[in-house]
């Protein structure tokens, strides 16, 4: 594994995570806080990340590696937290995330955190990607064959949404079904589930929970498991503070109850 660098990341150095030695920072990364660095401001800080962050969070069974990955650079770019974000897509390679995958977090991030944010991920990754070796051709293309769609689902979804703003905000109505939900949502890069894992992580870590209840019961749908659901909360506590995980826990318990066993 290559260095990682700063705040939290930077703990995996100062609790004797590996690192390949000799191995060069991406380019345009910010320096890494050295052990020293921190203790000198903040001790608690480092035993605190040494304790819960590095020695049980990442450990936990609830949730893959590869799946907090996933969480964690969605928390980072929907959080516009770009100092992270190279050693954090590094972490994520690691772990088995691959690079279409990425590619396809940051423009789904675009819609649902903000053009900007996913712009703002582009230098990060792409000097991961360069770092790496990883060129176009491991990227998905711009178009192409899409996933199957339900189309009752769909119907379903939209006839509702129209009724509800369609006299307010016909454009927003219709781009939510042209561009979200009969494309973006279709592309095949991302798997269904991951997608989901993603949106309700962006949600999460941007306080946004008047949209947690359909994006969560659509991840179940595509495979999320209640466990897995609870995991992603506590694993965000961490990266988007402890009052976003709570502002989103009860609909979270609410979602969760409500779904057959």
């Amino acid at each position: 594994m290559r260095p990682l660098a700063t705040t939290l990341l930077s703990f995996w150095l100062i609790a004797g995570g590996p690192a390949a030695a000799g191995t060069a920072a991406v380019k345009g990364a910010n320096p890494m806080s050295t052990s020293e660095d921190i203790r000198a401001v903040a001790p608690a800080l480092e035993a605190y990340a040494q304790k819960f962050v590095i020695g049980d969070l990442w450990k936990r069974p609830g949730l893959s590696p590869r799946d907090r990955s996933i969480v964690t650079v969605a928390a980072l770019i929907a959080r516009n937290q770009t100092v992270e974000l190279p050693d954090y897509l590094a972490r994520a390679l690691d772990n088995g995330v691959k690079p279409a995958e990425i590619s396809e977090i940051i423009t789904h991030l675009a819609f649902y955190t903000g053009w900007a944010n996913a712009v703002d991920a582009i230098p990060a990754a792409r000097d991961v990607f360069k770092s790496r070796n990883i060129g176009a051709d491991q990227l998905p293309p711009a178009s192409g064959p899409q996933l199957p769609l339900d189309e009752a689902a769909e119907k379903q979804r939209a006839t509702r949404v129209g009724e509800q703003f369609g006299q307010i905000t016909p454009s927003l109505v219709q781009y939510t079904t042209d561009v979200l939900f009969r494309d973006l949502w279709l592309r095949p890069a991302l798997a269904p589930r991951d997608r989901s894992v993603v949106t309700v992580s962006a949600l999460i870590a941007t306080g946004q929970v008047a949209q947690i209840t359909y994006h969560l019961n659509r991840a179940m749908d595509n495979g999320l498991t209640r466990e897995e659901a609870g995991e992603v909360l506590g694993h965000l506590a961490f990266y988007a503070g402890w009052p976003n995980a709570f502002s989103a826990a009860p609909v979270i318990k609410d979602v969760v109850e409500k779904r057959p066993r």
